[in-house]
């Protein structure tokens, strides 16, 4: 009895640890902060990274980005630009498991659908319309989707194919908070036909349905396209 007992709450603790690990792609930080540093003479090992002494080296910089203030310019073919506040330019956020992005867009302009393989994200519209949504999983590939105002939020659940479309005749802005410090981008156009080296065009003719000569045309567009989103 006494060996069933254990054995159960050994199951138990191994399914809490499972569903902890689950919920959250980063893993929790084991201290109130880890800034990364390169010099491992002057940092303290903490949580599998070499950070600064939080009593000593840390600034306020390392908790701080300034590439908001302005408008980005969305004169691209998409008519949109995504400026990332991440780990790579705020130190600050490592182990913390988030970050955040500015979309600008230009009347009409797309931010074209794409995933973030290691987050969630909400978004909320500071100005202007969007028309927004996502695609669930097969087999139901369901699209979920609706217009928003200023104010409006709308969740994108982690990995799942999404985007956002100006749907108004001015400008519009929308901030994207994203559960990683490192949630990462995939979008779907560029790395089908943007790939490189290019995926063969055997693959995307049968996988897409598409003549030879489409299928070279789009791979152009996107091996030229400067766009960096």
């Amino acid at each position: 009895m006494k060996k069933m007992v254990v054995n159960t709450l050994a199951y138990i603790a191994l399914l809490a640890m499972a569903f902890s690990l689950a919920s959250a792609p980063d893993p929790s930080p084991l201290q109130d902060f880890c800034v990364p540093v390169n010099d491992t003479n002057s940092g303290v090992f903490v949580d599998g990274k070499f950070c600064k002494d939080p009593k000593w080296l840390a600034t306020p910089n390392d908790f701080s980005f300034s590439g908001l203030r302005l408008p980005e310019n969305t004169s691209n073919q998409l008519g949109s630009m995504v400026t990332v506040a991440d780990v790579a330019e705020i130190p600050g956020l490592n182990t913390l498991g988030v970050s955040l992005a500015q979309v600008d867009y230009a009347p009409y302009g797309l931010n074209p659908p794409h995933t973030h393989p290691r987050a969630s994200e909400i978004l909320t519209v500071l100005e202007g319309t969007l028309y927004v949504g996502f695609v669930t999983s097969n087999p139901d590939n369901r699209l979920i989707s609706k217009v928003l105002y200023k104010g409006d939020l709308f969740v994108f659940p982690q990995g799942l194919v999404h985007f956002q479309l100006n749907v108004g005749t001015t400008n519009a802005v929308a901030i994207a908070s994203l559960g990683s410090q490192n949630p990462g981008v995939i979008t779907i156009a560029r790395a089908v036909f943007g790939s490189k080296p290019a995926i063969s065009a055997d693959v995307l003719t049968k996988a897409f349905q598409l003549d030879k000569d489409v299928v070279a045309n789009l791979q152009s567009k996107f091996w030229t396209d400067n766009h960096t989103y």
